[in-house]
C-alpha cells in the first residue's frame, strides 16, 4: 500500500516539476515555482510503478491510495497557496476572518490586544464558572432552564477568546485555578440564598463586563476603528449579550434578595479587582 502510494505522490510531484497539472487538475505551476526530483526519487518512482503494475490486485490498490495520496497533495497545495485556515490546540479549525480586515499579528498594537483578549478570556471563563456553580444548585428548579440558557451564550463567549488567543498567540492570565475556583464558589455561594441571590449575582456581574467592554470599545476606537472592526464587532456582540442577561436577572426578581445593594457593590468591587489583575498577570 505504501508502495502504490508513493508512486501516485511521485507522480503528482513530477506533474508539479513539469508546470503541468496535478492529480485532479491542481493548477500545480500557477505560481511559477518547480518541484527538482533528485535521481533517487525518479529511480524509486520507476520501481513504485513497476511493482503496482506486476502485483496482484495492484490496480485496486493503486486506485485506493490514490484517494489518500491526492488528499495529500491537495492539502499540501492549499498550504503552499496560503488558503489553509489555522488550527487550535484541540485540532480543530478556528473561524477567526481578522486578516480579512487587515487586522494581523504585525500590524496591531499588541500590548493593547493581548491585554483585551486576556481579560476576556478570563472575564468569560469566569462568569462560565459562576454559571456552573449556579446551576449545581438550582439546577433542577424552575429558573435552572433560564440560568442554562445564559451559561450556553457564555460558553460561546469563550469559545470565541479561545481561538483569539491562539490566533494572536496571547497568554492566558496566571490566575486561571483561582478564578475556577472563585467563580464557582460565587455562583454557587449566591444560589443558596435563592433564586433571587443567583440573579442578584447575575445582574452585579453583566453589569460589570458590559461596562468594561464598553471601555474597550472606546479604546479600540479611538486607535484605529477600521483596523479592528471584526474585534469591535465581536466586543459589542458579546457586550448586548450581557446586557441581555442583566434585564433577565433583574426581571427574576434579583432586586428581592437579601441586602441586594450591599451584595451588588461587593461583587463588582471583586469583578474590578479581578480585571485589574487579568489584564496585567
Amino acid at each position: 500500500m505504501v508502495i502504490a502510494s508513493n508512486t501516485v505522490f511521485s507522480l503528482a510531484l513530477s506533474n508539479q516539476s513539469n508546470g503541468s497539472s496535478g492529480l485532479g487538475g491542481v493548477p500545480t505551476g500557477a505560481t511559477g515555482g518547480s518541484v527538482a526530483l533528485t535521481p533517487a526519487v525518479r529511480h524509486q518512482s520507476a520501481l513504485n510503478t513497476r511493482f503496482a503494475r506486476s502485483a496482484p490486485g495492484s490496480g485496486y490498490l493503486v486506485a485506493t491510495m490514490s484517494c489518500a495520496a491526492w488528499a495529500a497533495v491537495r492539502s499540501l497545495w492549499r498550504l503552499r497557496a496560503g488558503t489553509l485556515r489555522p488550527l487550535t490546540a484541540y485540532g480543530r479549525r478556528i473561524g477567526v476572518r481578522f486578516y480579512s480586515s487587515g487586522m494581523t499579528l504585525d500590524n496591531v498594537n499588541r500590548a493593547v490586544v493581548d491585554r483585551i483578549i486576556r481579560v476576556d478570556h478570563a472575564g468569560e471563563y469566569g462568569a462560565n464558572r459562576i454559571y456552573a456553580g449556579q446551576m449545581a444548585v438550582l439546577g433542577r428548579t424552575s429558573v435552572g432552564p433560564v440560568i442554562q440558557k445564559m451559561w450556553d451564550q457564555e460558553k460561546d463567549h469563550l469559545k470565541k477568546f479561545n481561538e483569539l488567543m491562539v490566533a494572536f498567540r496571547v497568554r492566558p492570565t496566571i490566575l486561571m485555578p483561582f478564578w475556577n475556583v472563585v467563580g464557582f464558589a460565587l455562583g454557587a455561594g449566591t444560589a443558596l440564598l435563592g433564586k433571587e441571590g443567583a440573579m442578584a449575582c447575575t445582574v452585579a456581574v453583566e453589569e460589570s463586563i458590559a461596562h468594561h467592554y464598553n471601555n474597550q470599545i472606546r479604546t479600540l476606537m479611538e486607535k484605529d476603528p477600521e483596523k479592528y472592526e471584526e474585534l469591535l464587532q465581536v466586543i459589542r456582540k458579546f457586550r448586548d449579550e450581557e446586557l441581555e442577561h442583566h434585564d433577565i436577572g433583574l426581571e427574576h426578581d434579583a432586586q428581592l434578595a437579601p441586602g441586594y445593594t450591599i451584595l451588588k457593590n461587593l461583587i463588582q468591587a471583586g469583578c474590578s479587582m479581578a480585571i485589574y489583575l487579568s489584564e496585567r498577570f
